[in-house]
């Protein structure tokens, strides 16, 4: 906001370019002395006085309080749903650049939540390509410029910067940087569906990688509660976008920024179509863990398409390694070692960068090694086993390896290696008892608004 006496003289020639009497301007909320003060510059007007006297000059309060043309800022705005777009569809690249410029133009106008929304643009195109240092920087600074807005503006920014803490196997504070977000939502009694879609889901991979299997499924299940509320977005964006145009060109800006708004919220509820296929893929584990196969199948199915389409390989290959093991279990070992095999041809650790990609490559192997051992192909089996340990020695995911150094001194022991075994089994409880292997706190509460459930 200018300075009182700037604000004043913007008040006082607007008033008058419109013929308009003090009086006038002022009824039924202020007095004509107000507005003589005011426009003297001897009193700093609140917003709420700015904006309804924006209102009755037919201007808009950014340009009473700032001097800025409304115009700049609605197309500014209508540029970052485009560069969201083309993140949407797969372009980060070229998103980048164009985030990137619109975050020069937003400093150059001065508009902070504008230069949030581009940073956080950027911080998304940057995990996009495993930048994840780089992402986490435009996260934070995007966090830092809306420090002071509702929580639920701060969501995407958050998420962001919890993914990529993820993506560098900092699952703990992950979790952290998630549950604090939800416990101030919770707080302040703040019941957004879009923020706690985000959130919720987007706790899942982390609690699932440190094996807090029951906290993952108690967030799966409260944002798919919440996902009805949550529309789908895609082409009713594109639809609202095109009418910003439209009433932007017309000289209605009001109306343009109405729209834009929407679309925007649009744009980001197509974001959270990764977050909900991590509702449907956690679905599926509770399905498979209750002997519900069939319904487990039909969950990670859907969570698979859904993630193919988002191209979010990290995610895509955890949840195949689950459909394989689904599908191992029905029988269908034959599909099952395909779709592994498959996995694997893709590179994962070059895919997806050398730590989160040996994890689930690492899973992959498992799986081929269980599928195996069915088969009674005892030497295939330990060949795999053996291939997982080394790429999960390289991520550090100590549960994992417990779990998998037990398998292979189940396979060693059955076939008579007995001291081959018991160093198996020696190897497995140091893991298990490594520091990050332990329980999480309590869980973060819902807000109380939001009846769901769990």
């Amino acid at each position: 906001m200018d300075e009182p006496a700037v604000i004043g003289e913007r008040v006082q020639r607007l008033r008058r370019e419109r013929g308009l009497t003090q009086r006038r301007v002022a009824e039924p909320a202020y007095t004509a002395a107000y507005v003589s003060t005011l426009e003297a510059g001897k009193v700093r007007p609140s917003e709420a006085a700015l904006r309804f006297l924006a209102d009755r000059l037919g201007t808009t309060y950014e340009e009473l309080a700032t001097g800025r043309p409304a115009r700049l800022a609605t197309e500014l705005r209508l540029a970052l749903t485009d560069a969201r777009r083309l993140l949407a569809t797969g372009e980060p690249g070229e998103a980048a650049a164009r985030y990137q410029d619109l975050l020069d133009e937003a400093e150059r106008l001065g508009l902070e939540y504008e230069r949030a929304e581009a940073l956080t643009g950027l911080g998304e195109c940057a995990l996009e390509g495993g930048e994840l240092d780089e992402a986490r920087e435009r996260f934070e600074a995007a966090e830092r410029l809306l420090a002071a807005e509702p929580p639920p503006r701060r969501a995407r920014a958050v998420r962001g910067r919890a993914v990529a803490y993820l993506l560098a196997g900092e699952l703990r504070y992950a979790c952290y940087v998630l549950e604090t977000a939800l416990a101030e939502l919770a707080e302040r009694g703040l019941c957004d569906p879009d923020a706690l879609v985000l959130l919720y889901s987007a706790s899942i991979a982390p609690y699932m990688d440190m094996g807090a299997h029951a906290r993952a499924a108690q967030a799966a299940e409260r944002a798919l509660s919440l996902a009805p509320r949550v529309s789908e977005p895609a082409l009713v964006a594109g639809m609202h976008r095109s009418v910003a145009r439209t009433l932007l060109a017309e000289g209605r800006i009001a109306e343009a920024d109405a729209s834009l708004a929407k679309a925007q919220e649009l744009y980001q509820q197509a974001h959270n179509r990764t977050e909900l296929a991590h509702c449907h893929w956690m679905r599926g584990y509770v399905h498979a863990q209750d002997g519900d196969l069939a319904s487990a199948e039909a969950e990670l199915r859907t969570a698979r398409e859904m993630l193919t389409a988002q191209r979010a390989a990290l995610y895509t290959a955890q949840v195949e390694v689950e459909l394989a093991d689904v599908l191992r279990r029905r029988g269908q070992r034959a599909e099952a070692a395909t779709l592994l095999s498959r996995l694997l041809e893709r590179g994962l650790t070059t895919s997806l960068g050398d730590r989160r990609g040996a994890v689930h490559a690492a899973g992959a192997h498992r799986m081929l090694g269980l599928i195996a051992e069915d088969e009674g192909a005892d030497e295939r089996a330990e060949e795999h086993y053996v291939r997982a340990l080394a790429l999960l020695e390289r991520s550090g995911a100590a549960g994992d390896l417990a779990d998998l150094c037990r398998l292979l001194g189940d396979l060693l022991r059955r076939t008579g290696r007995m001291e081959a075994a018991l160093d198996a089994y020696r190897t497995g409880l140091g893991h298990r008892a490594a520091p990050g292997a332990t329980t999480l706190g309590p869980a973060a509460v819902p807000p109380p608004f939001c009846r769901v459930t769990g």
